[in-house]
């Protein structure tokens, strides 16, 4: 491994960052992370017309929320920069012309009526049109025009393409760090377009100039390029340029595990896309975010990393700092990974347990305020959580396991009322009222000793006290530990609920 790697993050900001956006993210970071090298953040804007306001400022919440650190990128440590390929514009023509004088490239000033026509005349033949070795000398470029013909359409400002020669009859021996060696047939590709007459590169031209401008080592990005490597490796050839080490990932699978994951996927069965909620700016709808769903990101980064990666253990909980400590590249599967939903929630219910119950507090603090219209003091809160949490999988859940330590019941499950309240236990509730009425100091232990020892001495079955007892307290039969409950609300409280069960019961 050279000592120096340089890795990068390439997002478009054309919306919103897919979940798959993140996972290739964390793959280069933990890459960049284990080998103590460079993680950068470059926005490929050069396609103007799908640029989205807000996207770009989404992207960086989101690795930010995320735990995923930049090293590099726009305002941040701009030893490379500018880090938007907007602003290195000028730069790309340069080199457009350097492949042209080299004969690696080539002016095109085919209209698109013309390309267009010789579409239609290939598909009456049942061939497939392919710009390049073996139909290039029928077009409109400088290959078949004079240098003089040439430089009067440039001079006269004709729309033009500058084209990538692909050459004729040669084999391409290509590695790949995931898929292993890859050989492909010049004669199959076609002359890839990498600068328009607009002055914007295309994607290819852009990535292979800033890639080696940037220092990049190892470029590790989605199976989508795959396609596009043997005309990147080729560009770096042109150029005599040292190639940087490239990894494809494998695809994102629908929870299916047929076809790649897609946002519809997630409104159709219901789950987020998208580390953050995004609100659309054209229609203003939107879309929920991991993040508002009550995800933690310590949950969302340990499930994104399973997703064609694996360390060859039998461990599942990963903290960032053990996957960094565990990443590699040689670990990562060809197959595509399938997105499985429930299998996020599992991770979350694990970083559940794991959360500070004060910060906890802090999250849930505004639900209990609305459900109470009580300013219920946060320490309280906290020792509520810490009794129920261990049956939660989200902060959402909280309410509905909680709710009766803030609030009495006003009425009682059916089923559990009629399981739980029998003729004799007004008298027996009324007489475990008595004693916890003299219970000093009144702990969940000294209820616990206290009430036991008249269960026992009395010689009724436990469930004939608890069940009923627990009834008056929640209104249903869960709930967290009864000798807890009557702690935590209180002496007053707890005879109060007490006497409301037996008039209401």
């Amino acid at each position: 491994m050279s000592h120096n790697v340089r890795v990068r993050f390439a997002p478009s900001p054309t919306g919103p960052l897919h979940i798959g956006g993140v996972r290739t993210a964390l793959f280069n970071y933990l890459f960049a992370k284990k080998h103590n090298g460079t993680f950068i953040l470059r926005i490929e804007d050069t396609d103007q017309n799908r640029f989205v306001k807000g996207a770009e400022q989404y992207i960086i919440n989101a690795l930010q929320w995320c735990g995923i650190k930049i090293d590099e990128g726009p305002n941040i440590n701009e030893q490379f920069g500018p880090y938007k390929q907007s602003e290195r514009k000028d730069l790309y023509k340069r080199y457009a012309e350097q492949l042209i004088a080299s004969g690696h490239a080539y002016y095109a000033f085919d209209t698109n009526e013309a390309i267009e026509k010789h579409r239609k005349e290939h598909e009456a033949n049942g061939k497939t049109f392919i710009y390049n070795w073996h139909n290039r000398l029928k077009l409109q470029n400088a290959l078949t025009l004079s240098p003089k013909e040439v430089e009067e359409k440039l001079n006269r400002n004709e729309a033009y393409v500058v084209r990538f020669k692909t050459p004729q009859n040669e084999t391409l021996h290509l590695t790949d760090l995931v898929r292993g060696h890859i050989t492909i047939d010049t004669n199959t590709l076609d002359d890839k377009v990498l600068f328009k007459s607009d002055g914007m590169p295309t994607y290819h031209l852009a990535n292979i100039v800033d890639d080696h401008l940037m220092q990049i080592s190892h470029v590790i990005r989605g199976e989508e390029w795959l396609p596009s490597l043997a005309l990147h490796q080729q560009l770096y050839n042109a150029f005599g340029w040292q190639t940087p080490k490239f990894a494809h990932l494998p695809l994102l699978l629908k929870p299916t595990g047929k076809g790649k994951l897609s946002k519809r996927d997630g409104d159709k069965l219901g789950f987020p896309v998208f580390p953050l909620e995004w609100t659309d700016p054209s229609t203003q709808s939107i879309s929920c975010g991991y993040k508002e769903e009550g995800y933690f990101p310590e949950a969302l980064i340990n499930f994104l990393a399973f997703l064609g990666w694996n360390p060859g253990t039998e461990q599942e909980f990963f903290s960032l700092e053990d996957l960094i400590q565990h990443f590699s590249l040689d670990n990562i599967n060809k197959s595509g990974a399938r997105f499985d939903p429930n299998k996020i929630k599992w991770f979350n219910q694990h970083y559940m347990q794991k959360q500070d119950n004060n910060y906890l507090a802090e999250i849930f603090k505004p639900t209990v305020l609305k459900h109470t219209n009580k300013d219920i003091d946060n320490t309280y809160i906290a020792k509520v959580i810490s009794l129920v949490k261990e049956r939660a999988s989200f902060p959402s859940d909280l309410w509905e396991l909680s709710h009766y330590f803030f609030i009495a019941p006003e009425n009682y499950d059916p089923k559990a009322s009629k399981k739980a309240w029998k003729t004799d236990s007004p008298e027996i509730i009324r007489k475990i009222s008595a004693i916890i009425h003299s219970i000093n100091p009144f702990t969940a232990e000294a209820l616990q000793t206290e009430l036991k020892n008249w269960i026992n001495d009395n010689q009724i079955s436990f469930g004939k006290v608890m069940m009923p007892l627990r009834l008056a307290l929640v209104g249903t039969l869960q709930g967290a530990e009864v000798f807890d409950i009557m702690f935590m609300i209180g002496k007053t409280e707890t005879i109060k609920r007490i006497e409301y069960a037996i008039n209401n019961l």
